[in-house]
């Protein structure tokens, strides 16, 4: 089969995306905006009569590519990687089909939290599998009720406790190769997004060509909540999201339903769960690599939707007027005066969101999304790596370990944040996340010689 769809990921838009948008050049950080959103249909059924083009400006593209962390188990015992006494296969099985194969994320009562030796195995198979010139596509999916809740927060949170910080540096240097991996991959890829899909979840399955979201999907990066980070990519993906919606979803953790995920563009397709078994019949059978092919495939059970009323899609104009701004500070002293001038309840609501969350991890999570509208997907991932290893390092602050234990652990949801507030967040901490541990610390180590980056 002919492997000339080289980079697709990024270089291919399916039709069913195709929106209308415009750069609001006024500003410094030059965010997309809709133009008009109820473009939606006529553009779609103009992609259709024109299915024979097979790319698009990298700018279309690029609003639409997408990354959030982690609820990870439900389970408040230790989450050491249990797979691993074990057979390691297990923790992601394989399905072979006519001209494909399905990598199936298989720890169902973690939700399909992400460890290192998924990690390990993804990168394995998904490396086989690009080689193998019979195999056309990859499908992912999760076992059970969610595709994946992110990475095994309790689980690196109990290593950091014990002092492993190597094996819970592993972790994030096996994820981020993984979802570079992906991001840069050969051939097509469909994620179907059935069930719970946050932090990392996001990242193993947004940076291919297609994610078929339903109406089960719950999408969220609630980083700042347990004081990290969006990571996983997710600074790429979220700052190219229309207007400021990326700023938003980063810093309050709020969640998003399937039929929002494709009207934002994380997602590519939306269908009711009860199709999914036919969809992946579908894919099953078929015998292609061309994407345009796949695509077809999935519109036949894909359906169009609009965000409700309350969604914030239909707010983002508010979003942009309050999440514009430079600082966090500014950000909420914009969400304060538009609640006591129309008394909002969305502001209010909003404001309850990033009082709650970690001040260091809402002022460090919004540089970190500023910074990825200008970066490629490999120094994003480069920097997050920085990132996240300061985060459980300890020696700027304990947020993470904190953060878990309130929501995860003890489940109190009162963490003691420290620093406790804005104000006491100094310049100098946030600059050291963005900082490597020590002069001996190697970055993070990916094949951008081998596999192009992009923007």
């Amino acid at each position: 089969m002919s492997r000339q769809f080289c980079h697709l990921p990024f270089f291919y838009i399916p039709s069913t995306l195709t929106r209308i948008l415009f750069y609001d050049e006024t500003s410094i950080h030059c965010r997309p905006k809709f133009l008009h959103f109820y473009t939606y249909v006529e553009m779609q059924s103009l992609a259709r009569r024109q299915r024979g083009v097979h790319h698009c400006s990298r700018f279309f593209l690029n609003e639409f590519k997408r990354r959030t962390t982690s609820i990870s188990s439900s389970s408040t015992s230790s989450l050491l990687d249990h797979s691993l006494s074990g057979d390691p296969d297990s923790v992601v099985l394989v399905e072979g089909n006519a001209s494909s194969r399905t990598a199936v994320l298989n720890r169902p009562s973690f939700l399909n939290a992400l460890n290192t030796a998924m990690g390990y195995r993804l990168q394995k198979l998904y490396k086989n599998w690009e080689d193998t010139p019979d195999i056309g596509f990859v499908v992912m999916k999760g076992s059970g009720r969610a595709f994946c809740a992110g990475g095994d927060i309790v689980a690196i949170r109990d290593k950091v406790k014990k002092g492993n910080m190597e094996e819970s540096k592993e972790f994030f240097w096996t994820l981020y190769n993984y979802i570079y991996l992906l991001g840069t991959y050969l051939k097509p890829h469909v994620a179907i997004l059935d069930g719970i899909t946050m932090g990392g979840g996001a990242g193993v399955s947004i940076p291919g060509t297609f994610r078929v979201a339903t109406d089960r999907t719950i999408f969220a990066t609630p980083e700042t909540l347990i004081g990290f980070h969006p990571d996983a990519g997710a600074s790429f993906h979220l700052s190219h999201l229309p207007g400021y919606l990326g700023e938003y979803l980063a810093l309050t953790g709020d969640r998003l339903n399937g039929v929002e995920m494709l009207a934002c563009g994380l997602a590519t397709h939306y269908s009711l769960s009860t199709n999914v078994s036919l969809i992946e019949e579908r894919l099953k059978n078929l015998i292609t690599d061309d994407p345009s092919v796949i695509e077809t495939s999935l519109e036949n059970h894909s359906e169009i939707h609009y965000p409700d009323n309350s969604s914030v899609i239909k707010r983002i104009e508010m979003v942009d007027k309050c999440f514009k701004h430079d600082t966090v500070e500014e950000i909420m002293d914009a969400l304060e005066n538009e609640a006591a001038k129309t008394n909002d309840g969305w502001c209010h609501s909003t404001l309850k969101k990033l009082k709650y969350a970690s001040p260091l991890s809402l002022k460090v999570s919004l540089r970190s999304i500023r910074e990825g509208r200008f970066q490629t997907l490999d120094q994003c991932l480069i920097r997050e790596y920085r990132m996240s290893l300061q985060g459980i390092s300890g020696q700027i602050s304990s947020d993470f370990c904190e953060g878990v234990r309130a929501r995860m652990v003890d489940k109190d949801f009162a963490p003691k944040w420290d620093p406790p507030s804005l104000e006491h967040v100094s310049q100098d901490m946030v600059d050291r996340y963005f900082s490597p541990l020590s002069a001996f610390e190697p970055e993070l180590d990916l094949p951008v010689k081998q596999r192009e980056a992009f923007t």
